[in-house]
């Protein structure tokens, strides 16, 4: 996922950021048991927000900032064939994992990986085909053209989910079963390749939070990162500020608009890629600042790891998760911990995804040292 540097400084902010997601990630996927959670550390469940909602989006920002790190570039045969192997790589890393973790029958379709392979491949070809040529012929991206698909895209959405009707439903019934955005999910891949836990009050499955319709707002979250990789190559020295403004300004609005469209992160409302946005600018802001000092950046040095191999990490911990949890491993050690606090459940349950996390470490350090980094 990471483009080729040319700042150490500017990807030792983004490396930070990006490592800091995939810890996080970790942390709220794979509690001792989900009976069990810190209400932080969990999603919303259904309108509103927590922290652990910001997790996927910062990613996503993330992506978007190095994709913008790479231009301006040439354009030709070679970049276009890598972009459609990215994308086609984390779709089908995606639902490799669903045939393993749920088999060919009712595998899932949609889930992370997928969303992220869609969202890179429509925001580098939006990039590029709305790019304008420099002198020495390469393509550099249009903030204009960044900022007007964003605002399309969301307004778009808006209009799609609030003035569009699901068949037996109302327009801008945004329920579980009601929403537009469940039913094209619903009729696309049909229930069996859907998320399993996407489901009504009488328990039968209606929407997927990472579905077809709702990966178009997403992407605004890609697009808003390229627009910071623009602003940190236009002014290195000022784009700091700009970012945490900017964040300030996005997350403000995102809040103001979920008056009338609700925060709501397994529909990826307008007002939720706002928000999510605002936010992962100013974390991205911080994490900058911090890559500036070379004491933080020793003690960081952790997430610096997990950010230059940030999928390789993702993939490691749904693996162990799942080799735990089939061995029966997971199952032992949390009835331990229950033994060893039966007063701070929560607590154990957090721990276990921590050692999990740390496991994880330990096994992309001896990677990164030999400088073994994933690039799809």
């Amino acid at each position: 996922m990471t483009e080729a540097p040319s700042a150490p400084a500017r990807l030792a902010g983004l490396d930070l950021f990006r490592g800091l997601t995939v810890a996080c990630m970790v942390i709220v996927n794979t509690p001792g048991s989900w009976a069990h959670v810190w209400w932080p550390l969990d999603h919303a469940e259904w309108h509103g927000f927590t922290p652990t909602d910001l997790v996927f989006p910062a990613f996503l920002c993330a992506m978007g900032v190095a994709l913008g790190l790479s231009f301006p570039r040439a354009v030709d045969g070679k970049l276009w064939r890598r972009i459609a192997r990215r994308t086609a790589l984390l779709i089908l890393i995606g639902w490799a994992w669903q045939f393993l973790a749920r088999g060919p029958v009712d595998f899932r379709v949609f889930g992370v990986l997928p969303r992220l392979g869609l969202c890179y491949g429509l925001a580098a070809t939006l990039a590029i085909l709305t790019a304008r040529k420099d002198e020495a012929g390469k393509s550099r991206l249009s903030a204009p053209a960044l900022a007007i698909a964003s605002a399309v895209l969301l307004i778009g959405y808006w209009a799609l989910m609030t003035l569009v009707a699901a068949p037996g439903f109302a327009a801008g019934d945004l329920s579980p079963e009601g929403n537009l955005a469940g039913w094209i999910d619903r009729i696309t891949v049909t229930t069996h390749h859907m998320y399993r836990y996407g489901t009504d009050a009488a328990g039968n499955i209606v929407y997927d939070p990472e579905g077809l319709l709702s990966t178009l707002p997403a992407l605004v979250n890609v697009l808003l990162g390229m627009l910071a990789a623009l602003w940190w190559k236009a002014d290195p020295a000022r784009a700091t500020l700009r970012i945490l403004l900017a964040g300030i300004a996005l997350a403000a609005i995102g809040y103001a608009w979920s008056f009338g469209f609700p925060l709501n992160k397994k529909l990826w409302t307008s007002s939720f890629a706002l928000w999510t946005s605002g936010l992962s600018a100013i974390v991205f802001a911080g994490c900058i600042v911090a890559s500036r000092s070379e004491a933080l950046r020793k003690a960081l040095w952790p997430l610096d790891v997990l950010g230059m191999n940030a999928i390789l990490g993702y993939l490691l911990s749904l693996l162990l998760s799942l080799a735990m949890i089939r061995t029966g491993f997971q199952a032992w050690a949390w009835h331990g911990l229950e033994a060893l606090m039966p007063g701070n459940l929560l607590l154990a349950s957090f721990l276990f995804a921590l050692g999990l996390l740390l496991v994880v470490l330990g096994l992309l350090i001896p990677l990164h040292r030999r400088g073994i980094h994933l690039r799809l």
